[in-house]
């Protein structure tokens, strides 16, 4: 079974995070949910709280197969700040162990290199971050070991995307079909 790790901070985007967790859980992969704060509660984007599984510091990312980086604001901005989290996306990429961020998300990696020479995609006006790629504008991309979604919108089709390529597309169907998603 696979297993991702999910990473949440002070004024992430919940529903680009949980939507995320409940689809990976619902296709049986084993997913932890992450705080990069100094305590598993964090308050999102929109004043939601939400109790993290772990703190970064209490995690264990070695049978991880999969960072999962949600946007929002200024979650984003505490995501690109955290000097563990950059070292771990680093170690993760240097592995070839898979790399997925949705909306701003994905500045977090661009802004390490790591996208250089990739097709990507981002929230609009976020594309500058992603420093090297040639974003697209699509909904989800994959090219590689990075998995990239454009925003809040096209968060079930990021997630089913993550299953298909930890799982297969045949079990990223069946949840389709389960949660009536056209």
């Amino acid at each position: 079974m696979s297993k991702v790790t999910v990473f949440i901070a002070d004024g992430t985007e919940e529903v680009e995070c949980l939507t995320t967790v409940d689809i990976l859980r619902r296709a049986n992969i084993e997913t932890q949910l992450v705080s990069i704060t100094n305590s598993r509660t964090t308050v999102s984007s929109h004043n939601v709280t939400v109790v993290a599984d772990y703190t970064f510091d209490e995690a264990n990312y070695d049978d991880s197969d999969m960072l999962f980086i949600p946007g929002g604001m200024p979650g984003t901005t505490h995501m690109s700040e955290h000097e563990g989290l950059a070292e771990l996306i680093k170690k993760f990429a240097s592995e070839g162990k898979k790399i997925s961020a949705v909306c701003a998300g994905p500045s977090v990696i661009g802004k390490l290199g790591l996208l250089d020479g990739k097709k990507a995609t981002c929230f609009p006006g976020w594309e500058d971050k992603l420093i090297g790629a040639t974003c697209t504008g699509e909904g989800v991309v994959t090219d590689g070991i990075f998995t990239t979604g454009r925003g809040l919108g096209f968060s079930i089709d990021l997630a089913l995307e993550l299953v298909k390529i930890l799982e297969g597309q045949e079990l990223a169907d069946d949840i389709k079909g389960r949660i009536q998603h056209p």
